[in-house]
């Protein structure tokens, strides 16, 4: 996401309290952004404003910081404001486009990945066009979902996990990965082998290699420029065979409606997950936070449209999801917009609240109750370690929401839940829906079902 931050710095000309509150801010920034720099004279100003603003929009969109000092603040400048025009990303070379054309004709069984970076409004639709086209089967990552329309008939799935899941029964038996706008930074969607399925990186920069990810061939330059040149020179392959595909797109299917009815209480996450996709718009936008719940969204959710899911999938910092929903609702308030987070990411943020009732903002935040961070309880679990440190109690969301003037509301029975869903989407203001979750299913189906599966595999 491209952020402009400036922070404050005491004098650093001259300071009567010298190291009094200063540390060094600038340095503590350089490892979490793509630009970050203190101004030391009122006339560096534009320039500084301009490239910072322009490092934070280039591919890969990021956060970039400028420091200004109270001395350097109040100074008189003669600089004068300029505007740069943004040109497009170059496209790949056409020598590699024709390259990239004959691995995939000479494939049996190529297979379409789409990353974060497709994830923008003219690769969405070259990938549609490039999929209706070849009928090549597609799966996406967790920040790619969306990028072409998850009711697809060539939607296979989302890699919410980066091995021994259902998909990946597609993914060991293709012999060729398109893969579109994948960064090493996302969780990977697979594990790379010496002598296995071959890889073609498609993006608008070289792949970075490590021990998991070693393209056989870089197609670099403006993504929707370098799909839509493929699409040119391919069509549907006489020698492609999809059945297999076919089979697991059939199993995945089955898979994700597995107990998405299920009326048990607390709340189970397949069931939730289905309620929330029935009762939003396919234009509505849910912001999710950082926890288990993640998983089952990206695997479970069907997105209809380019970021109307938006979740952290790099550094996925707890805490986001209220924020995130806030921006999205900032940048798009007629369209309706969910905050889903755990309780305890949520607490890590929630005074939030204030911001989003103060700015009037029609928003949902739904907070999904397990007392307990949810997310290292699997993990403990699927280690074999006991539970340690990770249960906690709650405030009553309910008053707490009524406190920073927002509406609250509580899940006391699961057939109670589409109802206050649509009640809540439907409403202006800010409402805050508790759900209490049963995460029991996690072992089941994401711990013993799939390493049944791997067995299988």
């Amino acid at each position: 996401m491209p952020i402009l931050m400036i922070t404050g710095q005491k004098p650093i000309k001259k300071s009567k309290q010298g190291r009094f509150q200063i540390i060094d801010i600038v340095e503590m920034m350089r490892p979490i952004t793509k630009f970050t720099k203190q101004v030391v004279g009122g006339d560096n100003v534009p320039v500084l404003v301009r490239e910072a603003i322009r490092i934070a929009q280039e591919e890969r969109p990021g956060a970039v910081h400028i420091e200004l000092p109270e001395d350097i603040a109040s100074e008189e400048s003669s600089a004068s404001t300029f505007e740069v025009f943004r040109g497009r990303h170059p496209s790949a070379d056409a020598k590699v486009i024709a390259q990239a054309v004959e691995m995939i004709n000479a494939a049996k069984m190529p297979l379409l990945l789409i990353g974060a970076a497709a994830n923008r409004n003219r690769s969405g639709r070259a990938l549609t066009e490039f999929v209706d086209k070849t009928e090549i089967p597609f799966f996406n990552t967790q920040m790619g979902k969306g990028v072409i329309d998850e009711r697809h008939a060539k939607f296979l799935g989302t890699a919410a996990l980066s091995d021994h899941d259902y998909l990946h029964w597609a993914i060991h038996r293709a012999d060729l990965i398109i893969n579109v706008g994948h960064d090493v930074i996302e969780k990977p969607p697979f594990f790379m082998e010496p002598g296995g399925t071959k890889v073609i990186h498609i993006n608008n920069f070289t792949s970075n290699v490590d021990e998991v990810y070693f393209p056989q061939l870089d197609v670099v330059g403006d993504i929707a420029s370098t799909i839509e040149s493929l699409t040119a020179f391919l069509g549907k392959n006489p020698g492609w065979n999809f059945s297999y595909f076919d089979q697991v797109k059939e199993e995945v299917e089955i898979h994700v409606q597995d107990k998405s009815e299920s009326q048990t209480f607390p709340v189970i996450p397949q069931h939730l997950v289905a309620a929330v996709r029935e009762a939003m718009p396919s234009d509505g936008i849910i912001a999710l936070d950082n926890g288990v719940y993640k998983i089952w969204f990206a695997r479970n959710y069907k997105a209809h449209g380019p970021n109307t899911v938006l979740l952290d999938n790099a550094l996925a910092t707890m805490g986001a999801g209220l924020p995130s929903a806030m921006a999205a609702k900032l940048v798009h308030p007629g369209r309706k917009v969910m905050a889903i987070a755990g309780d305890g990411g949520f607490m890590m943020n929630s005074q939030e609240l204030e911001t989003a009732v103060r700015l009037g903002l029609d928003l949902v935040v739904l907070i999904l109750l397990d007392n307990a961070y949810g997310m290292i309880k699997w993990k403990q679990a699927g280690a074999g370690f006991p539970e340690y440190g990770l249960d906690y109690g709650n405030p009553d969301f309910v008053k707490y929401a009524e406190s920073y003037g927002a509406h609250g509301h509580r899940v006391e029975a699961t057939e109670q839940l589409p109802s206050l869903l649509k009640k809540c989407i439907e409403s202006s203001e800010v409402h805050i829906l508790e759900v209490p979750v049963d995460y029991s299913e996690n072992e089941r189906v994401l711990i013993e079902e799939l390493r049944s599966l791997t067995a299988q595999l």
